[in-house]
């Protein structure tokens, strides 16, 4: 972790960046490193989700309870205008991996902002919390890119194993997902919210452990960045960087002082940033002298499969703000006389994505080179986030009285179609992105995946502030039929994608 190169880390690095030799079939059939990046995610999805879970419920919890006391819509769309910040700095991340830090030290430094930024919103106060979350922000920036980056160089190119690797990745790092909330959950009912956040912060200091640990099984674990910065170039991007960061940080101060730079406004600026971000960055791609003409080619149906993953994400990234809200105040929270916390619903989905992605995985291997081309997993994932939600306008429908509470098996069966669509699209995503990937781009190119997550994020910001003000029926109504539309139009590309995206089968 020193600046000094050491033979562990660098020298038993085969020329080509592969893993070590030996490692290639340690893990299940897959490479040692897989084992390591995947327990990383597991404690990073533990704090992360199980922070998620319980951060909107503690957005609209009174001041008396220990929340912050806001309107259910407005905690909606700052927790998505968080999630939208996470994002947007994912870039950055890349670019930093990239030119300056390198891989392994990227994700190292970003798991260490992100567990000081949980220790942080472990002090009981307003403050602290927003502290919190902008280092959180800033780690999870640094460290999502990254660490799904290094995942794609565990395998050559070719290697039919990659899908399934990507499964296996997946649904290792859900079962963090899975009991993050159920960790949270139960302190932020029995506790504090607080101490929901150390239990998240504890979960970051354990992933960090064992990332350290099992350094020497990744490929590209290099100190230097793959595309390193000129010592000149390097200077005037570390005094740009100090700049900029110092003059949006007295910037963002004078306006709050004044009183124009509240949180609404921050949510509508981040929205405007989510959707400046991927077109500024796909048109630098496409530009830049480092890409090739081959890549290039390679960019265009990129675009398409960025666009559906907006879409899905749009539903998915819900599942932890307008779905929590709506378990809380509508649905049944007892299953068979036991009393649970409405964030325990959140679970539900890491649950399903671990039960169903060795599935899909098999299924992938089984089938080999007749599995589904990557635009079709996507697509049939995108429909099933859709369907998601207009299963809601069901139990949603209907004069009902004020006691009414739907079962809880209704929102347990829409995270089922969720979840399955994230396997889909997520894994065929990762994969496609690690595949399409420019050589000078490719860290960058992840952050760019993850830019699909912002917009999806920016766009809620704005839409969730309707949860509330417009019937439940129709807004899980008209959210859920876009994404369906938008899913049956990848369908429909699938010849032109299948054409070119070359070699991603």
């Amino acid at each position: 972790m020193s600046g000094t190169t050491t033979d562990l880390e660098v020298n038993d690095e085969p020329p080509d960046g592969q893993p070590p030799p030996g490692d290639d079939r340690a893990f299940l059939g897959h490479p040692r490193g897989l084992a390591t990046l995947s327990g990383l995610e597991v404690w990073e999805r533990f704090s992360f989700l199980g922070m998620q879970a319980v951060l909107v419920l503690y957005f609209v919890a009174t001041v008396h309870d220990g929340g912050l006391g806001m309107a259910p819509g407005t905690a909606a769309s700052v927790s998505a205008a968080y999630g939208t910040l996470v994002y947007l700095l994912s870039v950055a991340g890349g670019w930093l991996a990239d030119r300056i830090l390198g891989s392994y030290r990227a994700v190292l430094w970003g798991g260490v902002l992100i567990a000081v930024g949980h220790y942080a919103m472990a002090v009981p106060t307003a403050a602290m919390t927003w502290v919190g979350l902008g280092l959180i922000s800033a780690g999870t920036g640094l460290l999502k890119p990254n660490v799904s980056a290094m995942v794609g160089k565990l395998y050559r190119t070719e290697d039919e194993r990659r899908d399934a690797g990507f499964a296996l990745y997946y649904m290792a790092i859900n079962i963090g997902a899975f009991l993050g909330p159920l960790v949270t959950g139960w302190l932020g009912d029995h506790a504090s919210w607080h101490w929901a956040f150390s239990a998240a912060a504890v979960g970051m200091t354990l992933g960090l452990i064992q990332y350290v640990a099992g350094r020497r099984h990744l490929a590209g674990r290099k100190h230097a960045a793959e595309f390193a910065l000129a010592p000149a170039a390097l200077r005037r991007a570390v005094r740009l960087m100090a700049a900029g960061a110092a003059v949006t940080a007295v910037a963002a101060v004078a306006l709050a002082l004044a009183g124009w730079l509240t949180i609404g406004r921050f949510a509508d600026v981040l929205t405007v940033l989510s959707v400046i971000a991927p077109v500024v960055y796909f048109v630098v791609m496409f530009r830049s002298p480092r890409v090739t003409a081959q890549e290039r080619g390679r960019l265009r149906p990129y675009v398409v499969l960025f666009l559906a993953s907006v879409f899905f994400n749009f539903i998915l990234f819900q599942a932890y703000s307008t779905m929590i809200l709506l378990a809380s105040t509508n649905a049944d929270t007892s299953i068979l006389g036991f009393h649970f916390p409405a964030s325990w619903y959140a679970s539900a989905l890491g649950a399903f994505e671990v039960a169903l992605a060795p599935v899909v995985a098999a299924v992938w291997v089984r089938m080999g080179p007749r599995q589904p081309h990557a635009s079709n997993k996507i697509a049939i994932g995108v429909i099933l986030g859709g369907l998601s939600f207009l299963l809601m306008v069901l139990p949603t429908s209907g004069h009902h009285g004020a006691d009414y509470r739907m079962a809880a098996w209704w929102i347990v069966a829409s995270y089922l179609l969720l979840g399955l669509g994230d396997i889909l699209v997520e894994t065929s995503g990762l994969s496609a992105s690690t595949k399409l990937a420019p050589r000078a781009f490719a860290s960058q190119t992840m952050a760019l995946w993850f830019l699909s997550l912002a917009l999806a994020n920016g766009i809620q910001a704005q839409t969730v502030k309707f949860y509330g003000q417009v019937s439940q029926p129709a807004y899980f109504g008209v959210n859920g039929a876009v994404a369906v539309l938008a899913g049956l139009a990848v369908i429909a590309a699938a010849p032109w994608l299948r054409r070119t995206m070359h070699p991603v089968h």
